[in-house]
């Protein structure tokens, strides 16, 4: 069942939802839902999954590494944070969740009904359009929201001028 978006509710807007990951593409992902948030008066909502680890030892270990991945995920939240202040003058909401990536994208989609639209990059590597983007269309995923992917070819000036 497809949730409805509250995005022309009073006291709501429309949000774009990029993924931040490791991967190079995702700068332009951020860049693209931040100047569309920007040029559209909306919300930029960055997400950021931490995926389990296969840990089966001591507890305490365990924990550090958990401690370890959100210091890691902060940080990079807080970059993308400042590289989209800096581009579209916007700041974003910051979201850090553990689990599986396209799990964590669709409940947050699902809770969060003013995301009206997600955005991805694809990659330029030969071996596909990039991790995010491949996980994606192998899990048969769909969301209740539509789906941007930019282009691997778009720079940061073309991004700019269509958004």
């Amino acid at each position: 069942m497809v949730s409805k978006r509250r995005i022309h509710e009073k006291g709501h807007k429309r949000k774009f939802l990029a993924v931040i990951d490791d991967s190079p593409e995702c700068d332009r992902a951020v860049l693209y839902a931040g100047c569309r948030a920007a040029h559209s008066n909306g919300g930029l909502t960055l997400l950021y999954v931490s995926t389990p680890g296969d840990f089966q030892h001591w507890i305490g270990v365990e924990e550090i590494m958990k401690a370890e991945k959100r210091e890691a995920g902060e940080a990079q939240l807080e970059k993308f944070s400042q590289f989209i202040r800096e581009h579209a003058n916007i700041d974003p909401e910051l979201v850090f969740r553990e689990g599986t990536t396209v799990e964590e994208i669709s409940g947050l989609i699902e809770e969060d009904q003013d995301i009206a639209l997600l955005v991805l990059a694809a990659g330029d590597s030969s071996e596909g359009p990039g991790p995010l983007v491949s996980s994606l269309s192998r899990a048969g995923e769909s969301f209740s929201i539509p789906v941007v992917v930019v282009p691997s070819d778009m720079g940061f000036d073309d991004i700019e001028n269509v958004t």
